[in-house]
């Protein structure tokens, strides 16, 4: 009996160490995994100390605003940090893909000049892009809408060019936006009803629009209270600074054109689309343009043609245009809206509407059309530096005669959280519906936790929102409010497309490739969102281009939140150290030991100084 107890008393001690050494490579595997040694024990000194030893890493960082007065400038303390220098006061407004002198080196037929050119390497500058002197934080939404600093974007062109068409006004230090534009100089609101009598607005059957040649984005900074969202864009051209005047008001828009290059939006994107006097050819190159439009529209979306050649016999000497020009015109456009199997809603004074099909069931006797081509591409959101063709794009099969083609939607605000049809019907290889909506409560999560470090966040103190690694729009779904707007931006060398998921759930965006400088203005982005992107274009291009590019698209005293693994943070922490701007790492909300960890930066306020090289 003696030996049977030894015998059980060893078998006890046994199991007790293999559980005790099972336990240990547990904990000791986790914390390897973790990060710690590797730079982990740093984010928790940052997290928990009152005071950092490095100067650049603040224990609360200041997110108000102080719209004047430069801040003072502390470098970095490590002699192997490279400081980046600011560039010189001529650049204030560079746009290193839309830059003028270059634009001019380019052929004009087509839009050439106007599409994007980037710099190649070894041009491109490696320096701080400094705000004008005299700049502020702009007013805050609904006020920026009617008015902008005249310090940020210090040009009165346009004051004059378009002083009839209640565009804009100079007024003192600030500019005012009446709301008027070439084609409704009585005011964007009135403008929209007449539009709001043909097309739902109000009950968020229609969400997303785009406007083509926006001008100073006037109609979408309008349709705002409708809870409609416009993505906006128009050329770097003789009307200076009008998309930089749209994004000082708060309202998305971009530098683009209609050009050779297909748009940069997913197929099936917009509920609406719309040209005021856009001076865009649309009966050209056998209506190319149109079904560049039809592309991006979805079914059962609008088109909206407003001015030239619409009702031209009336108006052809006001528009001082021969009215056989303007005759041809009109009839090439019917004749591509016919073929396109778009159906003509409405025509008033200047102003046309039709709508584009749910399906393709009324549309068969294109089929037979010789004049019908249809594009061959099995990807037809393949558009990045792609060549527009003058081709259709086929619609999704269907299996009845009402059913919408590629899925019907909810209205809005119905369609943000509902399961987008792209998901639903697995168009999207490997994302099932619930992965899509584990992927939203993530995102719910990091907002929440975004919110508790910045309590400004939903106050209206940020209002153009950029997330420059989109994926499904969950950061931005999380957001959503009437008091901002997100850019989500879709790297095109993202694993997955998932633009038109987001675009689905009311949300807008664009493709772009983050080794180019983005087309927009400097200065444009309150805050700017980064999620894994360092680490998707780890050994793609130079993480100090993109930093520079965010910083020279960024607002002085703006935010910058990046999300990455431990490593390649640590790394980004290293470069900002050196471009102005006040940094803290953080753990991730579920603790220490969860190896991604948060970055929040702050640019620091600062301006142009004359003495600068570069």
């Amino acid at each position: 009996m003696a030996i049977k107890s030894d015998n059980k008393t060893r078998s006890s001690v046994q199991i007790f160490i293999v559980f005790s050494l099972c336990c240990f490579f547990y904990i000791l595997g986790a914390w390897q995994r973790s990060g710690f040694g590797k730079g982990d024990s740093i984010a928790l000194e940052m997290t928990n100390s009152a005071s950092a030893a490095d100067c650049n890493i603040v224990p609360r960082l200041n997110f108000e605003t102080h719209h004047a007065g430069e801040s003072s400038i502390s470098g970095g303390s490590s002699a192997k940090v490279k400081a980046f220098e600011p560039c010189a006061a001529r650049f204030t407004d560079y746009t290193p893909c839309h830059d003028q002198k270059r634009a001019m080196t380019f052929p004009r037929e087509s839009m050439i000049y106007r599409e994007r050119h980037c710099v190649p390497e070894n041009e491109k500058l490696r320096c701080l892009v400094p705000a004008p002197k005299g700049y502020v934080t702009p007013f805050s939404w609904p006020k920026s809408r009617d008015y902008v600093p005249y310090a940020n974007a210090p040009y009165k062109a346009l004051t004059v060019e378009k002083a009839i068409q209640n565009w804009i006004q100079y007024e003192g230090e600030v500019f005012r936006f009446p709301g008027g534009g070439t084609q409704f100089p009585q005011g964007a609101d009135k403008y929209i009803d007449q539009l709001a009598s043909v097309i739902p607005m109000e009950n968020g059957t229609v969400r997303t629009a785009l406007d083509t040649g926006c001008g100073v984005a006037s109609w979408g900074a309008y349709l705002w209270s409708r809870n409609v969202r416009a993505m906006s864009f128009a050329p770097r051209d003789s009307h200076e600074a009008q998309v930089q005047f749209a994004l000082e008001r708060g309202v998305p828009a971009v530098i683009g054109v209609f050009g050779t290059i297909k748009l940069p939006y997913p197929t099936r994107a917009f509920d609406m689309a719309h040209c005021s006097r856009c001076l865009i050819p649309w009966g050209a190159n056998d209506g190319m343009y149109m079904m560049e439009v039809d592309r991006v529209l979805r079914p059962g979306g609008y088109w909206i043609l407003s001015g030239p050649p619409i009702n031209w016999k009336v108006n052809y000497k006001a528009w001082q245009r021969p009215k056989e020009d303007l005759q041809e015109e009109q009839r090439k456009i019917e004749e591509a809206a016919k073929l396109l199997c778009w159906e003509k809603k409405y025509e008033h004074g200047e102003i046309a509407i039709w709508q584009k099909r749910v399906n393709d069931e009324a549309c068969r006797s294109r089929q037979d059309d010789p004049r019908a081509n249809f594009c061959k591409t099995d990807d037809t959101d393949d558009v990045w530096y792609k060549k527009m063709e003058a081709c259709i794009t086929p619609y999704p099969e269907t299996s009845s005669s009402d059913e919408v083609a590629g899925g019907e939607l909810q209205v809005f605000p119905d369609r943000l959280n509902a399961v987008p049809p792209r998901i639903s019907s697995g168009s999207i290889s490997g994302v099932t519906v619930d992965a899509y909506e584990d992927d939203n409560r993530q995102w719910k999560k990091h907002v929440k936790a975004y919110k508790r470090i910045n309590s400004l966040l939903d106050t209206g103190r940020y209002r153009n929102i950029m997330d420059m690694n989109a994926g499904f729009g969950g950061f931005a779904a999380a957001l959503e409010s009437q008091k901002l707007w997100v850019m989500n931006v879709v790297p095109t060398i993202a694993e997955k497309n998932r633009l038109g998921v987001v675009y689905e759930r009311g949300l807008i965006g664009i493709y772009h490739d983050w080794c180019e400088a983005f087309s927009t203005y400097p200065r444009t982005y309150d805050l700017i969102h980064a999620n894994h992107l360092f680490s998707l274009y780890k050994n793609k291009c130079n993480a100090d281009d993109i930093l520079l590019e965010m910083d020279r698209i960024l607002r002085p005293e703006g935010a910058v939140i990046i999300r990455d693994d431990v490593d390649t943070l640590m790394k980004v922490k290293r470069i900002i150290s050196g471009m102005r701007w006040d940094s803290k790492l953080v753990d991730h909300e579920d603790g220490p030991l969860v190896p991604e960890k948060v970055l929040i930066a702050v640019k620091q306020y600062w301006v142009t100084n004359s003495t600068a090289s570069h």
